[in-house]
This record gives C-alpha cells, sequence and structure tokens, in this order.
C-alpha cells in the first residue's frame, strides 16, 4: 500500500509484505528507511515543484494559522500517547478545513524528511515565495519616522536567512526585501530555522536592488549599509560615511541592507547606501575574526535600532501628556 493509497485514511501502516522488508533492513543494521523509503519518497511524493515538505511544529502550525499555503495534507507522527496541546491543535486545524491525516511511523518521517529534525510533524505544501516589493505598499516617510525594513543581499544559506527572518520577525521589523538574484529561495528548511516566522511575514522581492534603494532615498528614507569590524584590508570610501550601530540614532524610516555572507554587500549596493552601520567588537581581533556571521549581525544591529523605538514611543507619549505652557 502506498502513501497515496492511503488519502481515504487517518492511519497509514506498511503492508505484511513492505513491513517483512523492513525488518529485514533492520536486522541487517542499515539506516531506518533505506531503498524501500527512498522508492516511496520518490512514487507517493508530488513531482519537484509542484509541493514541498514543510517540517517542524512551528512551521506547519504558523503555515495552517496564515493560510498562505495550500495544504495537500498533514502527516503526524504515529506511536504518541494521544495528542496534546499545540499538536492536537493542528488536527483540528487540518480537520477544520478538510486536509487529509496520515499517521506513519517515525522510520517513515525520517525519510521522508531526509532526516531533518521534523518533531513527529510534516505537511505537503504549496511553496512560499517572496512577493514584488511593489506590492508592498507606498509607505511615507511621514506616516512613520520609525519605520525599519531590512534588505537582504544574496544571502545564499537557508539556516542563516531563517536565523535573519526571526530575529527580524521578533524584533519589529515592518517588511523585508531580498534580492531575486543569487539569493536562498523561501524553502522548508528556512522556514525550520526561522521557527516558522517566514509563514507570517511580509516578505518581497526586487530584481534590481541598487536601483531600489535609491528610489527610497529619493522618497526619504535613510539608507544604512553595513560592513565588518574595518581591518587592512576592507574597502575605504570617502563618500559613505561609517558608525557604529550604538552610535546610531534613528530618527527617520530606515532601510537596514545586509550583504552576503562571504562578501558582503556589492559595489553598486554599498555605492548606493548614505551610511554604514558597523559593530565594535570588545578585543583585538586576529585575522580572519573580524566579522560575525551575518544571523548573529543581523540580531545585534536590528536590536541596537529596535530597542530606540520603545524609547522613542515612551518620550512621545510623554509629550503627548505634557501640560501647554
Amino acid at each position: 500500500m502506498t502513501l497515496r493509497a492511503a488519502l481515504g485514511g487517518a492511519t497509514w501502516r506498511p503492508s505484511g509484505a513492505l513491513a517483512r522488508r523492513f525488518s529485514r533492513t533492520a536486522r541487517r543494521g542499515a539506516r531506518p528507511g533505506g531503498e524501500e523509503l527512498s522508492r516511496l519518497r520518490r512514487d507517493d511524493l508530488p513531482s519537484a515543484g509542484a509541493l514541498e515538505l514543510l517540517f517542524g511544529l512551528s512551521p506547519c502550525l504558523l503555515a495552517l494559522r496564515a493560510a498562505r499555503r495550500r495544504v495537500a495534507r498533514l502527516l503526524l507522527q504515529a506511536g504518541r500517547s494521544g495528542l496534546h496541546g499545540e499538536r492536537a491543535e493542528l488536527l483540528r486545524a487540518a480537520e477544520l478545513r478538510d486536509i487529509p491525516v496520515l499517521r506513519p511511523r517515525r522510520q517513515q518521517l525520517d525519510a521522508l524528511c531526509r532526516h531533518q529534525v521534523h518533531q513527529g510533524v510534516c505537511m505537503e505544501v504549496s511553496p512560499l515565495r517572496p512577493r514584488p516589493w511593489t506590492e508592498a505598499g507606498d509607505a511615507s516617510p511621514g506616516d512613520d519616522p520609525q519605520q525599519l525594513w531590512l534588505v537582504l543581499e544574496g544571502l545564499q544559506d537557508p539556516r542563516n536567512l531563517g536565523a535573519v527572518l526571526r530575529s527580524a520577525y521578533f524584533l519589529g521589523v515592518d517588511k523585508v526585501i531580498t534580492s531575486r538574484r543569487n539569493s536562498c529561495p523561501l524553502t522548508p528548511v528556512v522556514s525550520k530555522a526561522s521557527a516558522g516566522a517566514v509563514e507570517v511575514m511580509d516578505v518581497f522581492f526586487t530584481d534590481h536592488l541598487a536601483g531600489f534603494l535609491q528610489a527610497k532615498a529619493r522618497q526619504g528614507w535613510l539608507v544604512a549599509g553595513t560592513q565588518g569590524c574595518p581591518g587592512p584590508e576592507s574597502p575605504r570610501s570617502s563618500e559613505v560615511p561609517v558608525t557604529s550601530c550604538s552610535e546610531f540614532l534613528w530618527d527617520r524610516p530606515t532601510l537596514l541592507v545586509l550583504g552576503n555572507e562571504g562578501s558582503g554587500l556589492s559595489p553598486e549596493v554599498r555605492a548606493s547606501c548614505q551610511l554604514l552601520l558597523s559593530i565594535l567588537p570588545g578585543r583585538q581581533l586576529p585575522p580572519g575574526l573580524e566579522s560575525l556571521n551575518v544571523s548573529v549581525a543581523a540580531g545585534i544591529l536590528l536590536h541596537s535600532l529596535c530597542s530606540q523605538r520603545k524609547g522613542f514611543l515612551e518620550e512621545k507619549k510623554r509629550g503627548q501628556h505634557l501640560p501647554d505652557p
């Protein structure tokens, strides 16, 4: 029996012959699943590009809540003594939307997820893609002096991208813009690394990042790029001032621009920035340690900016309650 044939029921169990083949594989000491589950994955999952396998409790739950993806079916690990908490919520949400629910064993889930950490929960879903930045809305600087958009140029590691998106959502970034060229797509690995934040966050793309930045600068936005700790080989530009993020005063709508994990900002994007923010180290650094992982740097820079938002709001509230002179 195949997974596809099991859609009519809530539980999938291997046939006797298939179960015996699994038992023989286990006795030989092979990795659970092996050739049989590799064939199961090829035969039963839709063709590449049609659907993908989202995995992990938070990504699946947030994807169901957000309802941005088409969900073909939910896979909940069998053998657990009852479903409680978020897993029970997943099951209820799936039933309300008439989503087929399967209960494969852990070995099947391990094989289907290629041994990613799935927490006993997977969903077959349509891909999640960024939208064109023109759909981001025409926010003007006068609407909110402390709007913050995060702009990502050429991030390629899905776990880095996921971690950046998780920090951005947590700290209150309004929108995320990515460069379409040389950027990691919004894969299930990105969703898992973001703890599902990508499922609920506004992510957009642009085909011409430098042109986008220049257009926003003309509208009155501050375009703030980033660079690592200045070293003897760091690119320098007399036209783009550099300041520590701890000394930066956030007083107008800002685009914070992060570059590629290896090469940083491209020359064209760097030249489009009005300011470069850096993170000062706490000690003298040997060669090779002058920079931080992009997701770590993103968290520090975003916290440095967004911590000013609270102070700004408190100051504004205080001002509203001051008596007239």
